[in-house]
């Protein structure tokens, strides 16, 4: 399919660019490159078809305009092809791939005035074809390209990574169902070949790219490419790591409580087996087993001693032992006389009960062992901090002031009331945050009271949480494929100390995060690199500590990696006056996809630092003139390339320039095709450019034959580098020796060139007719006097019969001035005539003999020979006789036989020897000899026996056969 249309094709989708005059100038090697980028699928046919259309076309009599040799038109749309014919009544037909087209919907014939127009609706692939447009004898071709609209990437390519063996698969969608597209790693095409690594699939509008088992090689950037669209995204594959967010902790538990082991993982696929004492985990009733993304758990209920192990979780294909001791509290409580005091028995704990530290979002379990006789009143408080204040409601009956009673009495029980409760038992009480929350953290203080006295304890509780997101990453020093990440870490650390960061990037346009990182980042800045410049990116970070990963921080601010240009190249001073400078440089070798939008020019003087610009604003040419300058000064030159990223590196002059005008000695660099005569036609142009070179600007003095050109006649320019001279129209005296002279002051250069201008020479003189003998005549001539300022190379010697006088080449390129002419017809008379030949080509006039030669007949008389004229007459001869026949009655039958017969016989037919001649049931016809008799419709009474009779003035003939003809049962 060609994106072709020009001359009266109107097409309502024309495209932009004419790839049908890409192909023919691009070299064969180049047309599959083009067919895949503008969509050609029928490439073969289509240089088939190329071939078949005329480059020259004859002028015709029929069409005033022919069609043009192909049209385009995208499909759907419509197209209109127009003839000019040159008579206005003239009736046209339209022809596709040789069948003659008939009107219909899609097809509207149109003819007004001296135009036939020939409309297509709604174009298909099936119009892709050859059209032709008839008018009488004479046809005008055209072919017409139905280009499929450009099939474009609707939904792109996603960046993936993966681990070593995982199966990665890429996936595009375009706009067409089954279309064709280019796989390309880092640049190198994906081919079919190569299906032992790579896998493609298509799935209506989707294309898939299917790895099955990756390896580190396969890392890269990936793209997929249409006619209509490009898609990359990147490809990271590591080697399979495991990071532990969240180890599993020991444990101390009293006798049926829940014991619950939990661990987190970065890899939520990975499975794992628990261990007790290095023995497998069985799960029942009472012990639980679960997996919910990246976190594992073992839970244990109403724990026994039994339970008190050393438990292990075990990653399945990670080297990895995560442990933890799980110990059993038995509960003693020593004797307690009566009337004794309450006391709080902390430390039963068997541990520092200062502190209590509980993940945010457990449960967090308080046994507090307690004595005293009679049973004392249990009173759990927090303390606030800042204002020392205990919240009681004993202490004032305002809570917003005091603070207030978790509980003020033994008797209220919690036991499914609230998220904070306290349970109490006969010989300790329970105090219980269900999911646990940061506000929950704090002092809690309990006070046992009986008649007999009081004990109070405090206890410290701290809620420890995965950090809060850090703030939004900060993007700076953008390149090519790289930028810098910053950020803040969060204002909150939940409680632990933060481990490191974990970076995601994503292109503007896609859902699919990619993790930069598998180790944790300690800094607070990252380079990333690996990016594909010209595409847009986001950046976000989550912080990481002992209790897991924070939310992800929102995404930075869009940003695209794009470089500045490499630095201008071959930048050198070109040009040096009293007062200005010109420059003059080539443009970077890369440039990227910012684009170039200009070069800044800049100097400094010598022993200076500071450097100025040379030029307001910035130059698209590769050249600069820097005006106003001081004479003397010492300057040095440096120049940038600029586009969106920013400036490039400077390419600087090492030495400094002074500016000062140069004492240059005159040169004229004469061209070679000068160093000889210049040899130029009457009437061509004649444009002769000299460059030299000399400073200060030379005096230039231009003459013909020793005296000053006339400036009518021959046009003279200077310039600083060159001096041209312009002829419009040479003419003979034109010729000469041309001299110019470069003057300064005292110094001078001088060349010559020689003109010489020709012209067609004149005819030969004084021809003469020397002599006729036999078939030959003898001529000579004299050479002309109007050689044309040029050599003669030689003469045509031409010949004519007097009765036609169509002339005739007996020699050219003849160099004589006499010559014979042979093989004569005898009995004839000839002209001769003569042209002279030069340089610029034959004489416009030839000499011509004044007398005819005539070639005289010899004395023998022809006589022919007289023959006897052939009788080729005979008589009549059947050479194929009647045959019986037996019909059936009411069908039309015949009769044939042949004859032969000079001259041609006349013939007569006979049924039962009667004549036939006048009866109109009986037709009788004669066709190179061969007889026919046709009966229409017989009857039983038709049977007989017929003659067939042939007569002329030598003899006769006849012939007979018999017809039954049976009734129609």
């Amino acid at each position: 399919l060609i994106p072709f249309c020009r001359g009266e094709g109107k097409s309502e989708s024309q495209s932009d660019v004419d790839v049908w005059e890409i192909l023919r100038k691009a070299p064969p090697s180049e047309y599959e490159k083009i067919a895949f980028q503008y969509g050609i699928t029928d490439l073969r046919g289509m240089l088939k078809r190329l071939k078949r259309i005329k480059k020259e076309e004859k002028k015709s009599t029929a069409f005033l305009k022919k069609l043009d040799p192909a049209y385009q038109v995208d499909k759907g749309q419509k197209i209109k092809l127009m003839v000019e014919v040159a008579n206005p009544d003239a009736d046209v037909k339209w022809l596709k791939n040789g069948q003659e087209i008939q009107v219909s919907g899609r097809y509207i014939f149109e003819s007004v005035g001296n135009k036939r127009i020939l409309t297509i609706n709604h174009c298909s692939l099936a119009d892709d074809a050859a059209y032709e447009c008839v008018v009488g004898d004479e046809k005008s071709f055209t072919e017409l390209f139905v280009k499929e609209p450009p099939i474009l990437i609707t939904h792109p390519l996603e960046d993936q990574m993966v681990m070593v063996g995982e199966r990665v698969e890429f996936e595009c969608e375009v706009s067409e169902e089954g279309a064709t597209v280019k796989w390309e790693k880092d640049g190198v095409e994906l081919t079919r070949e190569e299906t032992f690594k790579y896998r493609f699939k298509k799935d209506g509008k989707k294309q898939y790219l299917i790895i099955n088992e990756s390896t580190k090689e396969d890392s890269g950037h990936y793209t997929v490419k249409t006619n209509g669209g490009v898609s990359v995204a990147e490809l990271i594959v590591q080697e399979k790591k495991l990071e532990v967010y969240q180890s599993i902790a020991d444990l101390t538990v009293k006798a049926r409580d829940q014991a619950v082991f939990k661990c987190e993982v970065s890899d939520e696929n990975v499975k794992g087996i628990w261990l007790k004492n290095g023995k497998e985990v069985v799960p029942n009733e009472r012990i639980k087993i679960s997996h919910i993304g990246r976190i594992h758990k073992l839970t244990i209920e109403d724990v026994t001693p039994d339970d008190e192990a050393d438990y292990s979780f075990i990653p399945q294909g990670f080297a990895y032992n995560l442990s933890a001791k799980l110990q059993f509290l038995e509960v003693k409580i020593d004797f307690v006389p009566r009337e004794e005091p309450p006391k709080i028995h902390l430390d039963c704990l068997g541990q520092s009960p200062d502190t209590i530290i509980v993940v945010a979002g457990n449960k967090l379990r308080l046994d507090v062992p307690i004595s005293g006789d009679p049973t004392p009143t249990v009173i759990w408080q927090k303390v606030n901090k800042k204002t020392d204040l205990i919240r009681s409601n004993e202490d004032s009956k305002t809570p917003s002031e005091n603070g207030s009673d978790l509980n003020t009495d033994s008797k209220l029980l919690f036991e499914s009331e609230g998220r904070v409760r306290v349970e109490m038992h006969e010989d300790h009480c329970v105090f219980i945050i269900e999911g646990a929350e940061k506000e929950d953290e704090g002092v809690y203080r309990v006070i046992v009271k009986n008649p007999v006295g009081e004990d109070k304890a405090d206890i410290t509780v701290k809620v420890i949480d995965v950090p809060d997101p850090p703030e939004a990453p900060k993007i700076s020093n953008i390149g090519e494929d790289y930028c810098t990440v910053q950020w803040q870490p969060p204002k909150y650390d939940g409680g632990q100390p933060v481990l490191g960061y974990i970076l995601e990037r994503k292109k503007k346009k896609s859902y699919r995060w990619m993790r930069l990182n598998f180790d944790l980042l300690k800094d607070l800045t990252y380079e990333a690199k690996r990016m594909i410049e010209g595409v847009i990116y986001e950046m976000r970070v989550y912080a990481v500590n002992s209790i897991g990963m924070s939310r992800p921080s929102p995404a930075s601010q869009p940003f695209m990696p794009i470089a500045p240009p490499s630095e201008p190249t071959h930048f050198t001073v070109e040009d040096v006056s009293d007062t200005t400078v010109t420059l003059k440089w080539r443009p970077p070798e890369r440039i990227g996809a910012g684009g170039l939008d200009g070069y800044m020019v800049e100097y400094r003087k010598d022993g200076s630092t500071e450097w100025m610009p040379a030029l307001p604003g910035l130059t698209e040419r590769t050249s600069a003139l820097i005006k106003d300058l001081v004479t003397g000064d010492k300057l040095h030159f440096r120049i940038k390339a600029v586009n969106v990223a920013g400036e490039s590196g400077a390419a600087i002059i090492k030495d400094p320039v002074t500016v000062q005008e140069i004492l240059q000695r005159p040169k004229i660099w004469l061209p070679r095709h000068l160093r000889q005569t210049l040899v130029k036609k009457v009437g061509e142009t004649i444009n002769i450019v000299i460059p030299f070179q000399g400073k200060p600007r030379p005096k230039i003095i231009w003459l013909k034959d020793g005296q000053p050109l006339d400036s009518k006649d021959v046009g003279i320019r200077n310039s600083n580098t060159d001096t041209i001279l312009f002829i419009r129209k040479a003419e003979l005296h034109h010729s000469g020796a041309y001299e110019i002279t470069l003057q300064i002051e005292n110094m001078t250069d001088t060349v010559a060139i020689t003109i010489q201008i020709i012209d067609k020479p004149g005819p030969p003189h004084d021809v003469k007719l020397v002599d006729v003998w036999g078939f030959n005549a003898a001529l000579e001539w004299s050479p002309p006097q109007d050689d044309g300022n040029a050599q003669i190379l030689g003469y045509t010697v031409q010949k004519a019969d007097k009765k036609t006088m169509e002339w005739y080449t007996v020699f050219d390129h003849y160099r004589r001035t006499n010559c014979v002419v042979s093989d004569l017809i005898m009995g004839n008379e000839y002209f001769f005539r003569i042209f002279c030949e030069n340089l610029c080509g034959l004489s416009e006039t030839a000499a011509t003999t004044k007398k005819p030669a005539y070639i005289q007949k010899t004395g023998t008389t022809y006589k022919p020979p007289t023959y006897k004229e052939h009788d080729f007459s005979e008589p009549p001869k059947f050479t194929h006789p009647l045959v019986n026949r037996s019909v059936i009655a009411g069908y039309n039958t015949t009769l044939s036989c042949a004859v032969r017969g000079i001259p041609k016989p006349k013939i007569f037919w006979y049924k039962n020897k009667m004549d036939l001649s006048g009866d109109a049931k009986y037709r009788m016809s004669s066709k190179q000899g061969v007889l026919t008799l046709e009966i229409r419709k017989p009857t039983p009474f038709d049977g007989g026996c017929y003659t067939c009779k042939a007569v002329n003035e030598c003899g006769e003939a006849e012939v007979e056969c018999r017809l039954d003809v049976r009734g129609n049962q």
